[in-house]
């Protein structure tokens, strides 16, 4: 009888791509990050050329891009999310590497730092430059949503179906951690496991982790497994989020000997979520292809404030949207009716529908 393979992915990427001396790594959220920058710079050179505007300035408008982007998304995080745990402990907040952005105090301190960048460039008009930086802004906002994606992080609500991701990495990050003499953990969708429960979001995952010998007897080893490992797929935080172990039944799991190391395969539950990092990105790369294609055939009539107010509308709209199917960021958000994305989002749509009425009505004016 034909049967319909699972749609589910498990996802746990190395966030690292690779590192050098034992101390220097490149992560795939900082290669994004930067890559947005980097494509955003050609693009406004692009753009500032065309325009007949001097490509030179781009340099200049980086910077403040790169310095607004950073330092904004990094106190909005701190006052919008948290601010008790970084205002305790202030230093925290320059803890960067340690995660904590959030993309509405970036866009804030954006208009705030291109005000500032236009105020050195008399011949540059705020609203001519904001138009044509949220093209590029739309581009990178989906970059960085794909780090996220690699750090397995922002991810979604439970989809309550056999189709999502199944986050886990943290799982594996968790049992890489114990006493056991561990060389590696890789976690996989298992190929000839029964599913008890089709199309409840609950589906089968297994953990092979490598062990190195190191005088460890196999019935020693087993009761540490039995016992370490059930530990950590039941009572630590993040496998209650991402799995499904049933605390009361005995681990489930078979122990290879390889000769120098053993293999416990390790076969358990995941809970199936909403890769919403892919939804959110996809989303902007899309806000951007338009936002882009409208600006090659109307670049001379477009009305000042136009672009930035569709800016604000697609990208805060699809983030109030998307917001309903992630999992929360803090917990104090778990008691409220939507989100503190979505709160914020507000004003930034009522804003951009403002902007928009203003510069079609403006632009009706010129015309008459």
């Amino acid at each position: 009888m034909f049967e319909i393979p699972l749609l589910y992915t498990v996802w746990s990427p190395d966030p690292i791509i690779f590192t050098l001396f034992d101390t220097i790594s490149l992560r795939w959220y900082s290669l994004f990050f930067a890559l947005g920058f980097i494509i955003s710079q050609q693009i406004m050179v692009y753009i500032f050329r065309a325009e007949g505007h001097p490509e030179t300035l781009v340099d200049r408008l980086t910077i403040f891009m790169v310095v607004a982007t950073i330092v904004g998304a990094r106190l909005g995080h701190v006052l919008f999310y948290e601010p008790e745990k970084y205002l305790s402990d202030p230093l925290s907040i320059l803890r960067v590497w340690e995660g904590g952005l959030a993309s509405h105090g970036a866009a804030i301190a954006i208009l705030i730092a291109l005000w500032l960048y236009v105020r050195g460039v008399p011949a540059q008009n705020y609203l001519w430059v904001v138009d044509r930086i949220v093209i590029v802004v739309a581009l990178t906002g989906g970059l960085i949503r794909m780090g996220n994606l690699m750090n397995s992080e922002i991810g979604g609500k439970p989809t309550g179906t056999d189709s999502g991701f199944v986050f886990a990495r943290d799982t594996e990050e968790s049992l890489s951690t114990l006493k056991i003499p561990i060389t590696d953990v890789i976690s996989y969708k298992p190929e000839n496991r029964s599913q008890d429960q089709k199309g409840s979001g609950i589906v089968p995952i297994n953990f092979d982790i490598s062990i190195s010998k190191g005088g460890y007897e196999e019935n020693a080893l087993r009761q540490a497994l039995e016992t370490d490992v059930k530990y950590v797929l039941t009572r630590f935080r993040s496998s209650q989020k991402y799995l499904a172990e049933n605390p009361e039944s005995p681990l489930n799991y078979q122990l290879q000997d390889k000769g120098s190391y053993y293999i416990a395969t390790i076969e358990t539950y995941g809970i199936v979520r909403h890769p919403t990092q892919i939804y959110e990105s996809v989303s902007y790369f899309l806000i951007f292809i338009g936002l882009f294609i409208g600006w090659v055939k109307y670049k001379e009539k477009i009305p000042e404030g136009l672009y930035l107010g569709i800016f604000l509308v697609s990208v805060f709209g699809m983030r109030f949207i998307w917001e309903f199917l992630k999992e929360s960021q803090v917990d104090f958000e778990e008691d409220l009716v939507i989100n503190m994305g979505q709160l914020l989002s507000i004003p930034a749509v009522v804003g951009g529908l403002a902007l928009i009425i203003f510069a079609l009505s403006k632009n009706r004016q010129k015309i008459n």
